[in-house]
């Protein structure tokens, strides 16, 4: 089954709101086995919703609306959904007395636009709204199926979740649900993983590959559809297998997580701990690091040394490493070494890492925009320091660094 989603509101044309209703019922939609083909939002115009309908109509065996239900006048997709089918509305009376019923409690005056919340179109089926007032609609016409939710989230996702899937579900006919796994990759970009893999995304029948990608991370999604989650994953344990033949040096999980939540794991299973040292990423990795829910236990804390005279104070590195005639400098293989080494020191962890580097407008020290240095000590084993050469502006070299960063330490902790 083709489904496209239509949300009406001009506040979302405006930019005043932001559409995460499409995101929610794509998944949802998927899930069920229904595919979305198209996204459509419309402004509230009578006109404009009307040719969005027709043109829904034509490739489309679902209609899912969104909005447009409430009370005021410009609350159309009822009216004009039921103009477009020739059907009339009819007022649904257990809608109704629950909006008098709340009017009545509050001791508060009830217009007689509120009633326009309580009409259902013609021949539908009424979707109970738990959360609100406005009736949901689930309809048959000429082979097309239609579905009507509130515009509000905190009214549409229970809606849809409760009347509405129970409705779609009626209404399949062989639809199997979609199984999807992510797999997620570091230290290497999306054109270069793409590359790696290409024939394996040029040649996909079932299942089928996805890549996408943020800053210093990229994600495949691995999807089939199938009778039942045993058989999908049949099929993608296949598909997953012949990417770890190409890329499996890079896959760091097989699920939707940032790389530092896998790191924090990867530590406290190992029972070992870390520290970090940064100056061009300002605190950026220590962020991400803390942004793992009950990473204290593993991570025992950072300096931000981003001047000469605190990479002195805090860390002892020398000033005559960092500055005079002949001096490496603080953007330095040998300064990295020095300040992952003596945070690990410092703070009596197993790991301690570094960033150093130009993140720009400027060069530094002579040093080129996205010239950046990475330290890791580890407990017991020899300081490797790695250079990157980095591009982009200054907030994507922070965040590609300390990626690139964190990727290095869990090669480490992995092998």
């Amino acid at each position: 089954m083709k489904a496209e989603i239509i949300a009406v509101g001009t506040e979302l044309l405006l930019g005043q709101i932001v559409n995460t209703n499409a995101q929610y019922l794509s998944q949802k939609l998927a899930s069920l086995g229904i595919d979305v083909y198209f996204q459509t939002v419309v402004g509230d115009n009578p006109g404009r919703l009307r040719q969005a309908i027709e043109i829904g109509r034509s490739r489309a065996d679902l209609l899912v609306f969104t909005g447009g239900l409430g009370p005021t006048q410009d609350d159309l997709t009822k009216d004009v959904l039921a103009d477009y089918l020739n059907l009339g509305l009819r007022l649904h009376e257990p809608s109704m007395a629950k909006i008098e019923q709340l009017f009545a409690s509050r001791g508060l005056h009830m217009v007689e636009s509120n009633r326009r919340q309580a009409m259902s179109i013609e021949g539908a089926e009424p979707l109970e709204n738990t959360t609100g007032l406005a009736v949901g609609n689930g309809l048959t016409a000429d082979g097309t199926l239609y579905l009507l939710l509130p515009g509000p989230p905190k009214e549409m996702k229970p809606m849809m979740d409760g009347a509405g899937e129970n409705w779609l579900r009626s209404n399949l006919v062989d639809e199997q649900p979609l199984y999807s796994r992510i797999l997620k990759f570091a230290g290497i970009g999306e054109s270069n993983l793409e590359a790696t893999l290409l024939d394996l995304i040029d040649g996909q029948v079932d299942p089928t590959l996805a890549p996408y990608a943020k800053e210093g991370e990229v994600a495949i999604r691995v999807s089939t559809k199938a009778g039942s989650e045993a058989e999908a994953s049949v099929k993608i344990d296949a598909a997953v297998a012949m990417i770890k033949e190409r890329a499996g040096d890079y896959l760091y999980a097989e699920r939707d997580v940032p790389i530092e939540e896998e790191i924090i794991r990867l530590l406290r299973a190992s029972r070992r701990k870390l520290a970090s040292a940064e100056s061009i990423s300002g605190g950026l990795l220590a962020e991400l690091i803390t942004n793992v829910p009950g990473s204290s236990g593993e991570f025992l804390g950072g300096v931000v040394t981003y001047t000469n005279h605190m990479k002195h104070r805090l860390l002892s590195v020398p000033m005559s490493q960092l500055e005079g005639e002949g001096a490496p400098g603080a953007i330095s293989e040998s300064t990295a070494a020095l300040m992952a080494e003596r945070v690990r020191e410092l703070a009596g962890a197993d790991f301690g890492i570094s960033l150093t580097g130009v993140a720009g407008p400027a060069e530094s020290e002579g040093k080129p925009v996205g010239l950046v240095y990475f330290g890791l000590a580890e407990r017991g084993k020899p300081t490797v320091v790695h250079t990157m050469n980095l591009s982009g502006g200054r907030t994507m070299i922070r965040i590609r660094a300390v990626k690139a960063a964190l990727y290095r330490l869990w090669l480490s902790l992995r092998d």
